[in-house]
């Protein structure tokens, strides 16, 4: 009796170690980026086009890698690819953006904490250089989540990021497309930016990309060696919108949506479908509730959902547990992803794996 006594007191003395930091389990990283979704076919993309292309999602591809290398967070990943894209004038992200009908460029962007749930977006800003870096912003020194317009670049000015003149944003090529859809839908066509360069002389439809990079968007997903995933996404709209219209992308749960307990997700296409369905959330919530794989999330909301109803675009995914996904309905898809210790994957076409 005495001897159960005394080892009953020692089991109750001892003291019971958690798990370190150092001798926790570690996952591998992994990132996916998308630049947009369309109608984008071979017959129709020049070689000097596509290598362009292949070429920007590579530099995204290894911004966030080489994070995720050095042991950084997934939220620094998904910033730091998306602030490559937005500086790359070949897609619908920052400087680049897409035109709306009165000749601004009107840009939003949201990304999205796994971890702590946080989120931030911002929509119709038109002088802050990095939206993505914005929204971020909003995310982690206001009170709030989205901010808009004027408001939105006032903010951003007062955290010091970095502003720009409207015509940073103006490339030739998109402004040649704003006058084509304008023209299109007889609509008047507003003066060329202040600032912007002078008209070219020769004719500027060369510059067009297929479908005018209709349902142009960038995202990323990223997942970090502590097991945390974020997603975050960034655009600029559609051509010719008028009426200050906003799209899913800055909308959490509809564009953009990350949560430990499920998968991050980041959309690009018709934006009122993507919001109506919440494509994001409800990827993530058929992982979470029906234990669904991710692709086959991913494919039963955007191949089975929206296709049939013409709800043109694609999604990136990703999951703690190191699954990867995307899917498109539309006959290709500006994409790439990799894992840790595994080899860069880049594609355009449907027919790439």
């Amino acid at each position: 009796m005495q001897r159960l006594l005394v080892l009953m007191l020692v089991m109750m003395t001892t003291p019971v170690f958690a798990q370190s930091p150092a001798s926790a389990p570690t996952h591998k990283w992994a990132v996916v980026i998308h630049g947009g979704a369309g109608v984008i076919e071979r017959s129709s993309m020049t070689p000097e086009a596509e290598k362009d292309y292949r070429a920007g999602m590579a530099e995204a591809l290894h911004a966030a890698t080489a994070v995720l290398d050095r042991g950084g967070s997934s939220m620094d990943a998904v910033e730091a690819a998306i602030r490559i894209l937005e500086d790359n004038p070949i897609f619908n992200a920052g400087r680049g953006a897409v035109f709306a009908a009165d000749g601004t460029n009107q840009l939003d962007a949201a990304i999205m904490d796994g971890k702590t749930m946080r989120a931030g977006a911002v929509a119709d800003v038109t002088r802050t250089r990095h939206p993505i870096s914005l929204a971020r912003a909003v995310m982690e020194k206001s009170q709030h989540v989205m901010l808009s317009g004027p408001g939105a670049d006032a903010f951003a000015a007062s955290v010091g990021l970095q502003q720009e003149p409207p015509s940073f944003f103006f490339t030739e090529r998109r402004w040649e497309s704003l006058v084509q859809e304008l023209k299109r839908e007889h609509l008047p066509i507003p003066e060329r930016p202040a600032g912007a360069p002078p008209a070219p002389a020769h004719d500027t439809a060369f510059f067009e990309t297929p479908d005018n990079h209709k349902y142009g968007t960038v995202g990323v997903v990223a997942l970090d060696r502590s097991g945390n995933v974020a997603a975050g996404t960034s655009t600029g709209g559609l051509t010719a919108k008028r009426w200050d219209r906003i799209g899913d992308s800055p909308i959490i749960g509809a564009g953009t949506y990350a949560s430990n307990q499920s998968c991050a997700v980041s959309g690009t296409g018709i934006g009122e479908y993507f919001i109506r369905y919440t494509v994001a959330r409800t990827i993530c919530a058929l992982v979470q509730y029906k234990g669904m794989t991710l692709q086959a999330a991913a494919d039963e909301v955007i191949q089975k959902q929206l296709a049939p109803i013409h709800g043109d675009g694609g999604v990136i995914a990703i999951a703690p547990d190191g699954q990867v996904a995307w899917s498109f309905n539309t006959p290709g898809m500006f994409r790439a992803r990799m894992t840790e210790g595994g080899t860069a994957q880049i594609g355009i076409y449907r027919d790439e794996p």
